[in-house]
């Protein structure tokens, strides 16, 4: 297989597709959304989880005043909700009033939560890395988590049959996952 080496990046998106989620926060009586692509679990004990945010973003602010933010997860059928919260700026605009985004509030933070999003997590900051190129890596500890029991297998596993989970593909492009790849690949003993 013959490969092409690129040594001066701008841009990189072989790691897509990945799953998006839309990140919200709130503070004094402003609430905003924004897409995230770069967000990972972190730890079990404590229940901890990671989001890559750009450090000039209203979320971002918001969620440095709070202490808090949410993580959402969205259907395929509303990538259209992701790239208008992402191609849009919360300082000018009230993204849920805009785009017309239900929402619903915390039980344990202050932060608006997506109504159409099928798991939603509820996060207090508990760390904060600053100048990680472009973006700051901010962790906050779950302390809520918000799911649609009928998106999930009874061993908490994503219902493909009854879900389409959006995968971002880069470039304002999203897929679903094909259900009939889905494969149990048994490991090893050893």
């Amino acid at each position: 297989m013959a490969k092409k080496v690129v040594e001066h990046l701008e841009e990189f998106y072989q790691y897509y597709p990945t799953v998006v989620v839309v990140v919200t926060a709130h503070s004094g009586n402003k609430d905003n959304a924004m897409a995230a692509a770069w967000h990972s679990a972190i730890s079990r004990d404590p229940p901890l989880y990671g989001v890559a945010i750009t450090p000039t973003k209203f979320t971002f602010k918001l969620a440095m005043e709070s202490g808090e933010f949410g993580i959402n997860f969205l259907p395929l059928d509303k990538a259209h909700v992701i790239a208008s919260v992402g191609g849009s700026k919360g300082e000018k605009i009230d993204k849920f009033e805009t785009f017309g985004i239900a929402r619903e509030r915390g039980i344990k933070t202050g932060v608006p939560l997506l109504g159409d999003a099928y798991a939603a997590y509820e996060c207090r900051i508990v760390e904060h890395n600053k100048s990680l190129g472009d973006h700051d890596w901010v962790v906050g500890e779950i302390v809520a988590i918000h799911m649609d029991e009928e998106a999930f297998t009874q061993d908490q596993l994503l219902n493909l049959e009854g879900l389409n989970p959006a995968l971002y593909m880069g470039r304002d492009r999203y897929v679903a996952p094909d259900k009939g790849s889905l494969r149990l690949v048994e490991r090893p003993k050893g």
